[in-house]
């Protein structure tokens, strides 16, 4: 009998939608004199993206504007806890809860700055018991809604019976910034979108989903040697998002290890963090999928962007709109900053 089930997720997204159009205007207009402006423009045009959402419009002062460091973190924190309090209540409404049925809070969260963490305030806002037991993942990004369910596995596995709110927000328009000018900061502009996204993971089933059958189900992967590949970094004129030509291969460089880990069990499905379309294309060609199988992840991609620690949640519950039959073998992935995995397999059931 499986441990954990992973219920419907809900996600929200912002009131702007931004249009790549958009985005290629605003690169002409801030960088007319940039050298390789044709290249980037042309570059951006085909990151896969066509739409995505921000909590601010794209010409504010946080986002494509001048705002030092201190306005765009007290920006992107309250807009990330406004969104993941209205995907976390919706979440429980939606599965028949309420706050007093939460024993565990896991929360994911790498964009803006607070201490206490999104954790404590959302303990605050919703009327979680003051006993609830919580963990506040902050810097694993791109990884963390995969890394947050794991966690949230491990959880209901240690103690049977609980039921774990799982929270993902990111506010990733706060690394818009003009400041920089590499190529492949013009492309996060155009790859990166803000939202926010909740589920439940439980140890009886709230509703059709992934139920994971072991804690020995999950995997956790740090590649060595690449602490550069992908970071962060802060400045007086605010967040920032770097990396190197080596991150273009790293999803490439784990798939060995991650295959192994695997073993002969086919995988029938996958939600695929959607990092971009190469990460899409090449870690279903290593699976053996096809474009079919991961239409949810590059559906994602096109629609909304790189949701960052959000997006596998928001993958997953495009799922379950169009989602595999009964007891299809499913992988969930994603890949972070470091170069981190993270992943997780399961049984779709009904």
């Amino acid at each position: 009998m499986p441990v954990a089930y992973i219920a419907r997720p809900y996600t929200v997204l912002p009131d702007h939608k931004v249009t790549t159009g958009e985005i290629l205007d605003d690169i002409r207009a801030h960088h007319a004199d940039h050298p390789r402006l044709a290249a980037i423009l042309r570059i951006v045009a085909n990151t896969g993206v066509a739409t995505r959402y921000f909590t601010r419009p794209l010409d504010s002062p946080t986002v494509s504007g001048t705002a030092d460091i201190e306005e765009r973190a007290a920006v992107a924190f309250a807009d990330a806890l406004g969104m993941a309090e209205q995907a976390a209540r919706t979440t429980l409404d939606a599965h028949g809860l309420t706050a007093a049925n939460v024993d565990a809070v896991i929360t994911t969260h790498s964009t803006g700055w607070a201490v206490p963490n999104l954790d404590i305030h959302l303990i605050d806002r919703l009327g979680l018991h003051p006993h609830v037991r919580r963990i506040a993942l902050t810097t694993m990004a791109c990884a963390g809604g995969t890394q947050a369910l794991i966690r949230a596995v491990d959880m209901v596995a240690a103690r049977p019976g609980s039921t774990v709110l799982v929270v993902a927000a990111e506010v990733i328009s706060s690394v818009y910034n003009h400041a920089d000018t590499g190529v492949e900061h013009m492309i996060y502009k155009a790859l990166f979108g803000d939202s926010a996204a909740a589920t439940l993971v439980t140890s009886r089933p709230l509703s059709p989903g992934l139920a994971v059958d072991s804690p020995y189900d999950t995997y956790e992967h740090v590649l060595p040697n690449s602490l550069t590949r992908y970071q962060g970094r802060l400045t007086a004129t605010g967040f920032h998002f770097d990396s190197t030509k080596e991150a273009l291969t790293a999803a490439d460089d784990v798939l060995p290890d991650l295959l192994h880990w695997i073993g002969p069990r086919i995988v029938d499905f996958a939600t695929i963090h959607p990092g971009s379309g190469r990460i899409i294309a090449d870690t279903a060609s290593a699976l053996g999928l096809d474009t079919h199988d991961t239409r949810h992840s590059t559906d994602t991609l096109t629609d909304e962007g790189n949701l960052g620690g959000v997006s596998v949640l928001r993958v997953i519950e495009r799922t379950h709109t169009d989602p595999p039959p009964a007891d299809a073998h499913g992988l969930v992935v994603a890949y972070g900053p470091g170069f981190t995995t993270a992943a997780l397999r399961g049984t779709w059931t009904t």
